[in-house]
């Protein structure tokens, strides 16, 4: 049977991909972020994932306000990107994982998730950072393939935390029965607290960013008590993006052993984070 190796939650802001193509990442301004990451790799290369199911929010590349479902899987042997966000040359195509994407879609319309099954998709910034981040020395190919998990934070209305939790929990239970000998990464794309216009632009919420971190080490539903419109309020307009964190964190299971974790602020009017759990003895 598959297993899950652990789960791995950062930002993705798109400065982010800027800083990387200028070789900014010792900068003062930055290197407190790109710190973060050294001893997640260390941790990789000793947990050896051969696959990675990606939690992420479109930007308007793939989906836009006309066509904009709430859950979305892919289900497509590659995934071309074409926004990176502020300079950082588009990156190769990610080879996607087809049998496990159908077995994650299977899965989920079984347990009453009604999900957009796409065999073609384009992923931006939000599936393409958090990879560039964990494996930064990828050349020409990524080292493990891929499946996209799109959960909808930009057209309201968005689906509830509570939501995406069980959507999380679902997809592990997936990965769990899958009856293939392979080591699957979680990875949640998003967050923490921002909010990119409006009265609140620049708006970040450091209390409550560091009270959810630790959530998801003690009480990974904790947040799910809040309804969309009370996040908004507490995180900000983008800072909602936290649903991908709960539910790739939900996905890895109740029991867990938080691995490391980073928190850093600001990054272009953005709270950054980073956390990496493995599953529970």
């Amino acid at each position: 049977m598959a297993t899950i190796v652990g789960c791995v939650t950062t930002s993705h802001v798109p400065a982010i991909g800027g800083a990387i193509a200028r070789g900014l990442q010792h900068e003062p301004y930055w290197q407190p972020f790109f710190d973060g990451f050294p001893p997640i790799r260390e941790w990789l290369g000793r947990a050896r994932p051969d696959a990675a199911v990606v939690f992420y929010n479109d930007h308007g590349l793939n989906f836009f306000l006309d066509k904009m479902p709430t859950f979305a899987v892919g289900a497509a042997p590659q995934y071309r990107n074409a926004d990176e966000g502020w300079g950082i040359p588009t990156l190769p195509a990610f080879p996607g994982d087809p049998e496990l994407s159908w077995r994650l879609i299977e899965h989920l319309v079984e347990s009453d998730f009604d999900i957009t099954s796409c065999q073609e998709m384009l992923v931006d910034h939000a599936f393409t950072m958090p990879m560039k981040l964990l494996w930064p020395d990828a050349g020409s190919s990524w080292p493990l393939p891929t499946v996209p998990v799109c959960i909808n934070t930009v057209q309201h209305p968005l689906p509830s935390a509570r939501r995406c939790v069980e959507l999380g929990r679902a997809v592990g239970e997936a990965v769990r029965r899958w009856p293939a000998d392979r080591r699957v990464l979680l990875i949640g794309s998003g967050g923490l607290s921002h909010q990119l216009d409006g009265r609140r632009a620049g708006f970040i919420n450091k209390e409550f960013d560091q009270r959810f971190m630790q959530s998801l080490v003690d009480d990974p539903a904790w947040a799910a008590k809040y309804s969309i419109r009370e996040l908004v309020e507490l995180t900000g307009t983008q800072g909602v993006e936290l649903l991908m964190w709960m539910a790739a964190r939900a996905a890895l299971g109740d029991g867990a052993e938080l691995l490391h974790a980073n928190y850093h602020i600001p990054i272009s009017n953005t709270a950054a984070g980073t956390m990496a759990f493995a599953p529970a003895a």
